[in-house]
């Protein structure tokens, strides 16, 4: 099974997430009970509500599971060379804009973390302040100066 590379942060989310499903779960049990002592099942919408419930919660921790069994943390890269877990300042000549490099489960650009495998991180990856990198995208091409790099 190939490793999947996670920020220490990352992967605690990934954990705390766990965490809260196995926690909802005996409750989901529960209800689930309750909902089939009520009677006839297939009229019944909290039985089938419930049983629904369950079966995200019992799916989601299946595959949380797998996530965290394939997980490894990766060790940011200290230095000024951009590298897994590394905060770069980027200037595309006409605004700046600033990232971590993280691995794919843990990207949202939304929260300025992308993937060192996009296409952008792979431009990056061994920069360093000063360099230029050119992305190709399905926007088209767009080059990049690095301005600052941190840990």
């Amino acid at each position: 099974m190939n490793k999947i590379p996670f920020t220490q942060a990352g992967l605690s989310k990934v954990i705390a997430e766990r965490d809260k499903f196995t926690a909802e779960r005996p409750e989901a049990v529960a209800h689930l009970q309750k909902a089939r002592e009520m009677g006839d099942l297939s009229e019944n919408g909290y039985y089938k509500e419930s049983r629904a419930r369950l079966s995200f919660i019992d799916g989601r921790l299946r595959y949380l599971e797998r996530i965290i069994k394939a997980a490894a943390v990766v060790a940011p890269v200290g230095g000024d060379t951009i590298g897994f877990g590394s905060r770069v300042k980027l200037n595309d000549g006409v605004k700046e804009f600033e990232y971590t490099l993280v691995g794919s489960f843990e990207s949202d650009p939304t929260k300025k973390t992308i993937s060192a495998q996009s296409p952008l991180g792979q431009a990056l990856m061994g920069k360093k302040v000063g360099d230029q990198v050119t992305v190709t995208t399905p926007k088209g091409t767009t080059g990049y100066q690095i301005l600052n790099v941190s840990a």
